[in-house]
C-alpha cells in the first residue's frame, strides 16, 4: 500500500507547483514511520524516474525535435571536409531555415544552458546552505507565496485587458528567459521550492502562453531528473524491488495528470489560466 500511495503522490505533485519532495517527506514520517531524512529525499528523487518517462513519453514529439539539433550539429562536423562552404550552409539554414527548425534550435539551447545554470546554482546552494533547512524552507513558502501574488496580479491585468494577442511561443524565447528560468530551477533543490511551480510561473509572467508554459516546465525536468538520479547511484543509493511499484504508478499518475494539464492549459483563456495557477500556488504555500 505504501508504494503506491507514495507513487500516486509523485505522479500528481511533481507537476504542480507544490514540492514533491516536501509531501513525500510529511506522508513518509507521519504515516509510514520513516526516520532518516537522507534517505527520505534519496527515495523522493528517484521516484522522479517515474515521472521521468511520463514526460518523456508524453513528450516524445517535442523531444525527438529538440535531439533532431544534436544530430544536426553533428552532421556539419562529419562534412568538415567541405569547409566554410558547408558552415556558411548550415548557419544560413539556422537563420532562413523552417520557423519549426528554428523553434526545435531555440528549446535545445535553452533546455542545454538552463540545465548548466540551475545546476550550478543547486550545487553552490547545497553546499552553503546545508545545515539551514528549517529556515530555507520557511523562505520557500515566502517565496512561492509572493510568486503566487504576483501570478494573481498578472491575470487581473490580463483579464482587464481582454487580449490574449502577443502571448509567447518558442520563436520568442531570449538570453533574460533563459537565465531567469535557469535561476528558478536552480533554487528548486531547496526544501519548500517547487520546480514546477516556480519554473511555471516565471513562464506565465513572462507572457508565454499557458500550454507552451507547461510543456516547456516538463521538458526542462527531463535532463535535471536524470542527473539528479545518476547522482543517486553514485552516493550509493539502496534500491528495492517493492520500489518497482512505486516507479509504476508515479509514471502512470504522471502520465495522467500532464494529459488533464494540458488539456485544461489548451482550453482555458491565458488569464483565467494564470488566476487558477496563483491561486493554487498561494494554497501551496500554506502546506
Amino acid at each position: 500500500m505504501e508504494n503506491i500511495v507514495l507513487g500516486i503522490i509523485q505522479g500528481v505533485t511533481e507537476w504542480l507547483p507544490i514540492s514533491s519532495e516536501g509531501v513525500l517527506f510529511i506522508v513518509k514520517t507521519n504515516f509510514f514511520g520513516a526516520t532518516e531524512t537522507t534517505e527520505i529525499i534519496k527515495e523522493a528523487l528517484f521516484l522522479h524516474l517515474g515521472t521521468f518517462f511520463a514526460a518523456l513519453i508524453y513528450l516524445r514529439k517535442d523531444v525527438i525535435k529538440i535531439l533532431e539539433v544534436i544530430f544536426e550539429y553533428k552532421q556539419i562536423h562529419l562534412d568538415m571536409n567541405h569547409g566554410i562552404i558547408s558552415r556558411l550552409k548550415f548557419w544560413a539554414m539556422s537563420l532562413f531555415g523552417e520557423k519549426l527548425n528554428r523553434s526545435s534550435r531555440k528549446m535545445f539551447w535553452f533546455l542545454f544552458l538552463t540545465t548548466l545554470i540551475s545546476g550550478l546554482i543547486g550545487i553552490i546552494l547545497l553546499v552553503l546552505l546545508g545545515s539551514a533547512g528549517d529556515i530555507i524552507k520557511t523562505s520557500g513558502k515566502l517565496a512561492t507565496a509572493i510568486v503566487g501574488i504576483l501570478l494573481l496580479v498578472t491575470a487581473f491585468i490580463q483579464l482587464k485587458a481582454k487580449n490574449t494577442e502577443g502571448l509567447r511561443n518558442a520563436e520568442d524565447i531570449n538570453s533574460k528567459d533563459t537565465l531567469i528560468l535557469g535561476l528558478m530551477q536552480g533554487l528548486a533543490v531547496l526544501p519548500g521550492f517547487s520546480r514546477s511551480g516556480f519554473t511555471i510561473s516565471a513562464l506565465l509572467l513572462r507572457k508565454f502562453d499557458n500550454n507552451f508554459a507547461l510543456k516547456l516546465s516538463f521538458l526542462m525536468s527531463l535532463p535535471v531528473v536524470l542527473a539528479g538520479n545518476i547522482g543517486i547511484n553514485l552516493i550509493g543509493f539502496s534500491f528495492t524491488p517493492d520500489m518497482l511499484i512505486q516507479l509504476l504508478f508515479s509514471f502512470i499518475f504522471g502520465m495522467l495528470t500532464i494529459h488533464v494539464l494540458l488539456k485544461f492549459a489548451h482550453k482555458v483563456n491565458f488569464g483565467y489560466f494564470v488566476l487558477v495557477f496563483g491561486i493554487i500556488t498561494i494554497i501551496a504555500s500554506l502546506i
